[in-house]
């Protein structure tokens, strides 16, 4: 007789994906998130503020759109307080600087966050006008952008700011070539620093981001804020099959909540270059809905990391080999 040993073979997802919505459909996310400024953070949103930058490859020559889906805070998707008092700006960045500034890269809106030139502003109330429609910004000239060299193309910046009100605001963007509709560039990708975004209700849903770990990262700081006892956090690579996260909050007794958790990986070798699958896991009992979530990632020398709305090498999977071996008889 003979006994075989199976590890399946690693197999790593080079397909192309389009960035253009934000999340992503492989991120399963339902909606970013912001709360207005005088909400309380236990509520989940640390500091009322997120940006989402938009790169556009350097050889694409047509105008480009930035759309916001669900604009205002009112209505079918937003979390109410009481009434609806809540009003959110939207900024879109371009020009020297949008990126490159140092406090535009980090996770919290001091400084120069908002670098680069401001090509243009609207705030939201509640509006019905925008409740679960579309609002559109531009057209821009890629041009308009920051060009980075790093990234080989040109670089936009949105700002949501809750700055009146303490309701929750969700909403998602997509780039566009249309101000009417949402069609895709090729090429082009989304990224951010730090991830604010709404949980699923169903616990058979699982959402994930991905961090991408560049050239010279020996170890990441995953960080959590107001987890809230929702189940997993679980880290998946090529070379890892499955590390979990120190998670914050506990849903019963509230021990945890408004705080940030913390944990730190040795990167291996072969995640150099590739994406984190950090995938958020949600717990069936008991069910928390209306979790809201803030994570990011930084390296050995607290640099943020970007996630990529479309990761770059593709969705990582976890790499088995297959081996077989006879065994005595």
């Amino acid at each position: 007789m003979k006994r075989i040993y199976i590890i399946f073979i690693t197999i790593l997802s080079i397909q192309q994906m389009l960035a253009q919505p934000v999340p992503n459909e492989e991120e399963n996310i339902p909606y970013l998130m912001t709360f207005g400024m005088e909400a309380g953070i236990s509520w989940g949103d640390d500091d009322f503020s997120q940006a989402f930058f938009f790169l556009i490859p350097e050889d694409f020559k047509q105008q480009i759109f930035i759309r916001v889906f669900d604009p205002d805070t009112g209505g079918k998707i937003d979390e109410i307080r009481g009434g609806w008092n809540t009003q959110c700006s939207y900024e879109v960045f371009g020009g020297d600087g949008c990126h490159s500034e140092d406090d535009a890269r980090e996770t919290s809106p001091i400084g120069n966050y908002k670098s680069g030139t401001l090509l243009a502003m609207k705030v939201f109330g509640e509006s019905p006008r925008y409740d679960n429609a579309w609002y559109t910004f531009g057209p821009y000239s890629p041009e308009e952008g920051e060009y980075s060299e790093q990234f080989e193309g040109y670089i936009f910046k949105v700002i949501c700011e809750g700055i009146a009100g303490d309701d929750g605001n969700m909403f998602n963007y997509y780039l566009s070539t249309s101000a009417d509709e949402n069609i895709p560039i090729e090429g082009a990708n989304a990224f951010a620093y730090e991830y604010s975004f709404r949980m699923h209700d169903d616990p058979n849903e699982v959402s994930h981001i991905y961090p991408h770990i560049v050239e010279g990262t020996i170890t990441v700081k995953i960080s959590n804020f107001d987890w809230d006892n929702d189940g997993e956090i679980i880290v998946v690579s090529t070379e890892r099959e499955a590390d979990y996260m120190k998670v914050t909050g506990d849903a019963v007794d509230g021990a945890g909540d408004e705080n940030w958790e913390q944990d730190e990986l040795k990167v291996l070798e072969g995640e150099i270059g590739g994406s984190y699958d950090l995938q958020f896991v949600k717990s069936r009992s008991p069910l928390v809905r209306n979790n809201n979530v803030v994570v990011n990632v930084r390296n050995q020398f607290d640099e943020t990391l970007p996630f990529y709305t479309s990761p770059i090498g593709g969705v990582p999977t976890y790499k088995y080999s297959i081996i077989a071996e006879p065994l005595d008889e």
